[in-house]
């Protein structure tokens, strides 16, 4: 039988790669504490925008049973090669682009992608770090890591399709809060599936997807400009020690 998601000994390496850390099993635990949904989701399109290894998207095919189609992007070439090969130890298959985030895919791919994930680069770096040639380029995110997290926010939200989830990594100085906030303004909900505590993070793996109450507090967002208090609650339900911008203002798929 098919082991349920990759192998770490049979994930390839190259020193300009990132290997798998903690962030990328705690990814994987997420899709594996959705496991249920995304089997009865029976999504078509798949899609992981910085494979790195591989070990993300090749897992989320191993779990899907390798229904469907695969699409994983790296502005970095040596991961490419490296998740070809990491897909091809495990006998599964995806499209691989070598580009940055899901440039020149967006027109083609707009609204037709079941599921997204990421882990994005989210350390907090100088932004002159930021896209780097080589391994830097996984994890430099400028400050707060939210250069490239907020780049990549209003592309996912153009790629998935109406049915479309969101699996994304963030780090506690990313504010997810605040995250999740502007994600509601686009009219999605929101849900942390896993929360890991290592010697040096704090991460949170957070799923989002479309949700009619949440389209209909993103219309009266941008209508009143201000944020409804019961966004404001159910937001510090789930980060009760985070800060939240704006705060004055104030369900799982």
């Amino acid at each position: 039988m098919s082991p349920r998601i990759a192998q770490i000994r049979l994930v390839s390496s190259h020193r300009e790669v990132y290997e798998p850390c903690d962030d990328s099993f705690a990814l994987v635990d997420a899709l594996l504490a959705d496991q249920a949904n995304l089997l009865q989701h029976r999504p078509k399109l798949c899609m992981e925008l910085g494979c790195g290894s591989g070990y993300v998207i090749t897992s989320l095919a191993l779990i899907l049973g390798k229904e469907g189609h695969f699409i994983a992007t790296d502005i970095n070439p040596h991961a490419v090669r490296v998740t070809q090969e990491t897909l091809e130890a495990h006998g599964v298959h995806a499209e691989l682009i070598n580009t940055n985030i899901a440039s020149g895919l967006e027109k083609r791919l707009a609204g037709l992608v079941d599921v997204i994930v990421v882990n994005p680069p989210y350390v907090p770096t100088p932004e002159d770090e930021v896209g780097r040639e080589g391994i830097a380029s996984a994890w430099a995110g400028g400050e707060n890591g939210r250069a490239v997290i907020d780049k990549i926010l209003p592309v996912a939200d153009n790629l998935l399709s109406e049915k479309g989830w969101l699996y994304m990594v963030t780090l506690s100085e990313n504010n997810p809060s605040e995250i999740c906030l502007q994600m509601r303004e686009k009219g999605y909900a929101s849900r942390i599936l896993v929360q890991r505590l290592t010697d040096e993070e704090s991460l949170q793996i957070i799923k989002f997807w479309r949700d009619v109450d949440s389209q209909s507090e993103a219309k009266e967002m941008a209508t009143n400009k201000t944020v409804p208090s019961r966004v404001m609650e159910t937001l510090r339900s789930q980060f009760p020690r985070m800060p939240f911008l704006g705060s004055n203002n104030s369900n799982s798929s």
